[in-house]
């Protein structure tokens, strides 16, 4: 079959910016990305890029692949792909400059200690020890951007070697130097990574916890913690509170055609439940039962990031009893954190979903679309927490005028980063701010309340929720408390 790829080529020596270039070679069924590169290198062999063991092994070959950093020699080609350096320095075409990132990586201090590791340890280290520093989680670290991060990588090697007892020292305030609390917790890094290692879970939020049991958590961190235990919440309450103005069960207009349970989480409780009065009209309108337990509490998301664990199976026993105890088999969200939580940190007896899921699913109700451009901003929660991109943009297109594509990027509020850090949420919110003005949107559209909240602060454009879009196509008037 014929494939026609389009490369990136550029020499810092001699280019002054990079040139895309196309090309058309015959291939067999099944390519990988690599043996495209390979084809097209026997026609020009000016073409720089790297390759090694063909097996998906030594991380040399890593690139971006329509935009996702992937092993050209594990990536199945594909027509029309375009191929692009990693985002990190560019050595020539497609080769970039791992060197540095390699260097930085931390490495056992040398020891006569004789403790081997148990089967427990080594069962822990396992899911941290694949890596194979191809630098794929490094170039698109939205933290590296604004700070001098090391970079999940180095937070990985750091965890790896905190739970080995051969390494001597304690590593945790070394690891907070190297910037351990600008980690937003948009697991990113996660998703781009071959060997699937689960940075954030695995080893970012784990250096946490060993820093909390030292007392070195942030305070503006720990005043959260304090805030979940004495009153179940991560944020102080407002004039009024969701759980407080709704009933527990809330009807269809019409016939009942599913029923769901709803986390609300703590920011729609609290700050933001116009937004959630406004889900209930839209479910409403789409014939889904809503009940609503008053029991439930914060989900624990700001302690797990934080590392500040040491009640957490409360609240998460707290919350399943809450929904198991009425009977609900679905449980829908509508804060992305919290969605995550839910679905990765909780082993739950009952379905979890997002509310786009939940629409997408049942459907939606006649709409007459808005007349606005909006632009979509993905919560790394939704996007790479609970790998949700499809369903929300589906839902918008059919609300609205016109839909502009914008790309994917961390808005800094997560992590405790915009409690923690407010200098480098602050940085991102502006690169943020810096992509909405390309897409000439009029409004920006999202899910998350802490996206929402975040954006608005660095926004020319009014930012609002998918829910408070869809009230407007229905031809009402949103929630005003």
């Amino acid at each position: 079959m014929n494939i026609t790829v389009t490369i990136s080529r550029f020499n810092p020596d001699t280019d002054e910016e990079p040139r895309m270039e196309s090309w058309t070679v015959e291939m067999e069924e099944g390519a990988r990305v690599l043996h495209v590169l390979d084809k097209i290198h026997t026609l020009d062999p000016t073409l720089a890029y790297r390759s090694s063991c063909h097996a998906g092994q030594c991380g040399s070959c890593a690139v971006r692949v329509n935009g996702e950093p992937a092993l050209a020699c594990t990536k199945e080609a594909s027509d029309g792909m375009v191929i692009e350096p990693l985002n990190l320095p560019v050595i020539k075409d497609l080769m970039v400059d791992l060197v540095p990132g390699i260097n930085a990586i931390p490495r056992f201090h040398s020891s006569e200690c004789g403790t081997l590791p148990t089967l427990e340890d080594v069962s822990k280290i396992k899911p941290l020890r694949d890596c194979i520093e191809c630098l794929s989680c490094v170039s698109v670290c939205p933290a590296m951007r604004v700070t001098d991060f090391l970079g999940p990588t180095s937070m990985r090697s750091q965890m790896r070697i905190a739970l080995d007892p051969r390494e001597p020292g304690n590593r945790i305030r070394e690891a907070i130097t190297q910037g351990l609390f600008t980690c937003t917790s948009c697991n990113r890094c996660w998703r781009v990574c071959p060997k699937n290692i689960e940075t954030p879970g695995k080893a970012i939020e784990k250096l946490r916890e060993i820093a909390n049991r030292e007392g070195l958590t942030l305070p503006r961190h720990q005043e959260v913690a304090e805030l979940v235990r004495t009153t179940g919440r991560s944020v102080e309450s407002g004039k009024h509170t969701f759980l407080d103005l709704v009933d527990e069960v809330i009807e269809p207009y019409g016939e009942v055609k599913r029923e769901v349970g709803f986390f609300c989480g703590c920011m729609f409780n609290a700050r933001l439940p116009e937004r959630a009065m406004d889900m209930l009209e839209v479910m409403r309108h789409a014939g889904i039962r809503v009940i609503i337990p008053k029991t439930q509490v914060c989900c624990g998301s700001p302690l797990i990031r934080t590392g500040q664990t040491s009640f957490i199976d409360e609240l998460k026993d707290k919350n399943i009893r809450a929904f198991q105890e009425r009977g609900i088999t679905t449980v829908m969200t509508m804060c992305a954190g919290c969605g995550a939580t839910l679905k990765n940190d909780y082993d739950t007896p009952f379905e979890v979903k997002d509310v786009s899921e939940i629409l997408s699913e049942t459907g939606l109700p006649p709409l007459t679309k808005v007349p606005i451009t909006a632009t979509y901003h993905d919560p790394c929660h939704l996007k790479n927490g609970q790998q949700i991109t499809r369903e929300p943009r589906e839902i918008l297109v059919t609300a609205v005028d016109k839909f502009v594509e914008m790309p994917a990027y961390c808005c800094g509020s997560g992590g405790g980063v915009r409690s923690g850090m407010p200098d480098e949420a602050a940085a991102l919110g502006e690169l943020r701010r810096a992509e909405i003005n390309k897409t000439g949107a009029d409004v920006v559209v999202t899910i998350c309340p802490f996206c929402e909240y975040h954006i608005q602060e660095h926004s020319d454009r009014p930012v609002k929720n998918l829910m408070t879009v869809l009230v407007e196509a229905l031809g009402k008037k949103p929630t005003e408390l």
